[in-house]
């Protein structure tokens, strides 16, 4: 009888336990959420504070905020969708789809397909999408992590009538080495 309440006991306290893998994910779909709500409504020195110390490090809250000033008059987000998401440690990847209106110099529907980028520092998940140089350490540190989760380059389209179209920017050649 003793080991049998034992039992119950047991699984009762493991049944009130927050399962760490949900609650990650809740926090992962959260952050992500608040720089999405961030960008939405042009609140970039919040933003800033959700960047990693590695990309703090190497840009200025005064030219991080000047450099998202000088986008907003192109584009408006509208709403985002989020997908999959895969965590591996203190790193996480979650698959999005923003959609918005570019309105300079042509104005039309858009959405970016795209793969958010997030580490975990001092017990908070922050958004590293736009740090390339921690993206590729990401990356490079972790090569297992790329086998059950493809990581794909963002993709652009513009609606033209009931179709998305990708729009394919130009990339610069590549330099020639002397």
């Amino acid at each position: 009888m003793k080991k049998t309440l034992s039992f119950l006991v047991l699984i009762a306290l493991f049944g009130l336990m927050p399962a760490t893998g949900n609650a990650s994910q809740a926090e992962v779909r959260s952050t992500v959420q608040s720089v999405f709500e961030q960008l939405k409504s042009q609140n970039y020195s919040a933003l800033y504070d959700l960047l990693p110390g590695s990309a703090r490090s190497r840009m200025s809250r005064e030219r991080f905020v000047g450099a998202l000033q000088r986008a907003q008059g192109f584009y408006q987000l509208d709403r985002m969708d989020i997908g999959a998401i895969k965590l591996s440690g203190n790193l996480a990847v979650v698959d999005t789809v923003l959609y918005g209106r570019i309105v300079n110099p042509i104005q039309a529907e858009g959405k970016i397909v795209a793969q958010q980028y997030l580490v975990r520092e001092d017990g908070k998940w922050r958004v590293a999408t736009g740090d390339q140089s921690t993206v590729k350490k990401f990356l490079a540190s972790n090569p297992q992590f790329g086998k059950g989760f493809k990581i794909r380059e963002p993709r652009i389209y513009i609606r033209q009538g009931d179709r998305w179209v990708q729009f394919n920017v130009p990339r610069p050649a590549p330099r020639k080495q002397a």
